[in-house]
């Protein structure tokens, strides 16, 4: 399951291992995920910049945007004939061509 899904669905605690879960604060957790998820928003304008999100960690009590819905989000799924389900993701395929001297 997707970390948008998880935080939508208010599980994001879910992508915590939980052998770690006696170890740490879950508001600072939540913070750091909720962060991250600002950071790989669709726009660059809906990204923070590095010095917010320095503000933003260290300022615990700053209210933070709410997360719009990631670019390479997984719409759907399906199942296989067994009912076991099956996720479609997207491949991004990428070429580079470098130019060499003689």
């Amino acid at each position: 399951m997707s970390a948008w899904r998880l935080w939508e669905d208010g599980n994001a605690i879910e992508l915590v291992d939980s052998s770690f879960v006696a170890s740490f604060r879950l508001h600072e957790v939540l913070r750091c995920i909720h962060v991250g998820l600002l950071c790989v928003q669709d726009h660059a304008r809906d990204r923070p910049l590095m010095s917010s999100v320095m503000f933003m960690f260290e300022n615990e009590s700053a209210p933070l945007p709410a997360p719009k819905q990631p670019v390479y989000f997984a719409q759907g799924t399906c199942a296989d004939e067994e009912g076991r389900e099956i996720t479609s993701n997207s491949v991004n395929a990428v070429s580079i061509t470098t130019v060499d001297g003689r």
